[in-house]
This record gives structure tokens, sequence and C-alpha cells, in this order.
């Protein structure tokens, strides 16, 4: 275990007590003394908080030094480009496909990126994914499709799917 001293232990002096602590003066200078404490995350859990806040850098170091693979499920139940959709930052969604993600991953519910995108309102994404060739007929588990998770009030992606508003 490494150990730092205390800064505070320099700038205050020994003062006598009114009551013996039992702590011999020899290991008053020691208790100034304390653990560095560090943490470590599996890298997957790290890549996937990156993804979360669009950490754009910190993601490309990752994947140029393949420390996480793209495919994988996180217990969350989806994948980085999941994540990445959800967050609503295209600009992350842009970067996992350049490095290889897959537009039609699905997540443990079948869900792909453009289920997703459809279903949280985020009409640039799904733009995105279908200039890329996302499949539109794809069903989750539940047999829904893309388009079925359009809010009816959401003109911009009902246009892009070629739907009608109902007003």
């Amino acid at each position: 275990m490494k150990y730092y001293k205390s800064s505070v232990s320099q700038s205050i002096s020994i003062q006598a007590y009114s009551q013996d602590c039992q702590v011999p003066l020899t290991c008053r200078r020691a208790a100034s003394l304390k653990p560095v404490r560090s943490v470590h995350f599996p890298n997957d859990i790290v890549f996937q908080d990156y993804v979360k806040h669009g950490e754009l850098e910190r993601i490309g170091r990752f994947m140029r030094t393949r420390r996480v693979e793209l495919d994988t499920i996180y217990t969350s139940g989806m994948a980085a480009i999941h994540e990445a959709v959800l967050s609503g930052n295209l600009d992350c969604v842009k970067l996992l496909v350049h490095y290889g993600a897959d537009i039609h991953q699905r997540d443990e519910e079948g869900w792909t990126p453009l289920h997703m995108a459809c279903s949280d309102r985020f009409p640039h994404i799904a733009r995105y994914l279908l200039s890329l060739g996302a499949d539109p007929e794809l069903e989750n588990d539940c047999g829904e499709k893309p388009a079925d998770l359009i809010e009816p009030d959401n003109k911009e992606l009902l246009e892009l799917f070629g739907l009608e508003a109902n007003d």
C-alpha cells in the first residue's frame, strides 16, 4: 500500500492533552501518514462512461489502443452505439461508426440504434443512420419497427419515414 505524508502534520504542533490518549509519542507522527487509495474500473465501464458523456477524445484514444470491443453489451443491456444514441450526441455516434460500430447492433431487447433514435426523438441521428443504410424494417423483440416508436407530434421524424402527422 502506498502512503503519502499529510501536509497537515507539518503545520500543527503537538500539544499536551489533558487525558492520556494511550498513543505513544513515536506513533503520533506515524498516525499522520494516510494511505493513498485508488480505484480501478474495467475498461468497458470507463469507456461506457466516456460514451455517455460524449468525451470524444477519450473515446478515440480507447478505440485507437483497442482497449474495448464495440459489440460488448454492458450491464445496461446496450452496446456503446446505443449509449451514444441515447445521449443524443451525433458526433459520438459518428465516431463510433468510424471505428466500426455496427449500425444494426441489437441491445438485449432487440432494439437497434435506429429504434432508439426514433423512440427518444433524435431525428438528426435517425437521418444519419438511415444515410448509412440502417434498416427501418428491422423489428425489436416486441415486433416494433423504428417508425412504430415515433411520437405522433414529432413531425420531423414522421416526415423522415414518410408518415403523416395526425393533426
